[in-house]
């Protein structure tokens, strides 16, 4: 009997899955489940708040990513019956499955903070990044170099810092009238970072007159401005929250053993339904102490042997344990780049912590290749200029 293999998500995980299991799989039944119909490369979706015209590269249709023989489906999954063996979609029929990979990815966790959600905007997709750009862009058309647009980023990780230094380079280029703040909980930005890390990324956000503010978490969102635990209100015209990742609400239901909508699976990615895998930002996967990052990284690593473990279930084989290997971190400050513990080859590069033209040169090099292996180098190529 032939078995039908669902797979939820066109993100990094989804989309580096489905070529896993298709290499393994040649007699399966594969659906592939997507609210849209193609895979964003979205730890470059930042550029897109500079210039809207970046989406055409690091859009990368389904179809150039699937064989012709995996089923595509482009609807919004609803919620998930293990009982049945079914996945609920929005808008057209249940589908059946005799074995489920869940690489919904995540939503963004507001914490319960009063009027977040109403209020601030958030990067989890291409249409934010849009929306982002627009309102920039109308913020600055009324402003004034005595009356600044005030622009505010709520969450200084990765993509906080990276919004952060696109609007930079966006109020630069056009001589726009913005005023920017990044503003984070903690003591210092990218919290739980390496502290050369920290500071070089800081360094780069000041030399771009990025205001940073640390130590004083948001309380409380309005429609003019944050308040914050301790210090004055900062009134605001756009307002962009980067804070967190949180579970889809479609796993709200699933009866399988979850933390925030985030479904717990065990190193080889089964979950609490021997018939289900999860992995991505829509899994919390036991690494030991530590369960693997919501990474880009982490999420394309794991799709590399989740295909084949989901084969070796349907073939009654012992599975694969996987363990996240941390190849470093490189984030970019608008045109400029930081890397830090980046391997290669499985060896540390000689400098711990570098930027300049290196950095600038690795971050293209890690998006390109991934580009590439999904779709094709002619399309990495076409990229290039927009990484």
């Amino acid at each position: 009997m032939t078995a039908k293999v669902v797979v939820l998500g066109a993100g990094y995980a989804g989309a580096g899955a489905i070529q896993q299991l298709e290499a393994e799989l040649d007699d399966a039944d594969i659906t592939w489940v997507s609210d849209t119909d193609y895979h964003l490369v979205l730890h470059e979706s930042h550029r897109v708040i500079r210039d809207p015209r970046v989406k055409d590269k690091i859009t990368l249709p389904i179809h150039e990513i699937k064989s012709p023989s995996t089923r595509f489906v482009q609807d919004t999954v609803e919620g998930i019956d293990t009982d049945e063996r079914t996945v609920e979609l929005e808008e057209g029929n249940d589908l059946d499955y005799d074995y489920l990979l869940v690489a919904l990815g995540s939503d963004t966790a507001f914490y319960g903070i009063p009027g977040m959600a109403e209020n601030a905007l958030t990067l989890k997709g291409l249409d934010d990044a849009l929306e982002i750009h627009d309102q920039v862009k109308e913020a600055a058309k009324t402003a004034s170099r005595n009356d600044p647009a005030k622009v505010v980023i709520g969450g200084a990780g990765l993509s906080g810092i990276q919004s952060a230094g696109e609007i930079a380079e966006y109020r630069d280029k056009h001589r726009a009238p913005i005023d920017i703040y990044l503003v984070e909980a903690m003591d210092e930005i990218m919290p739980g970072q390496d502290p050369e890390l920290q500071g070089t990324v800081k360094k780069h956000l000041l030399e771009k007159d990025i205001n940073i503010l640390t130590d004083d978490p948001i309380t409380e969102a309005t429609e003019e401005e944050i308040q914050f635990d301790e210090g004055e209100p900062l009134d605001y015209d756009v307002f962009v929250w980067t804070g967190g990742v949180t579970g889809r609400k479609a796993l709200d239901n699933c009866n399988l053993d979850n933390q925030h909508n985030r479904v717990t699976a065990e190193a080889n990615f089964q979950t609490s339904d021997d018939r289900v895998f999860a992995i991505g930002d829509s899994a919390i996967i036991d690494q030991g102490e530590n369960p693997a990052p919501p990474t880009a990284q982490a999420a394309w690593q794991a799709a590399e042997v989740v295909g084949e473990n989901i084969a070796r279930e349907i073939r009654g084989q012992p599975l694969k344990t996987w363990t996240f290997n941390d190849k470093g971190t490189v984030i970019s400050i608008g045109d400029d780049a930081v890397a830090h513990g980046v391997k290669a080859g499985g060896m540390d590069f000689p400098i711990s912590t570098f930027s300049s033209v290196p950095a600038e040169m690795l971050k293209k090099v890690i998006a390109a290749r991934w580009i590439a292996d999904i779709t094709s180098w002619n399309r990495a190529f076409k990229a290039w200029d927009s990484l």
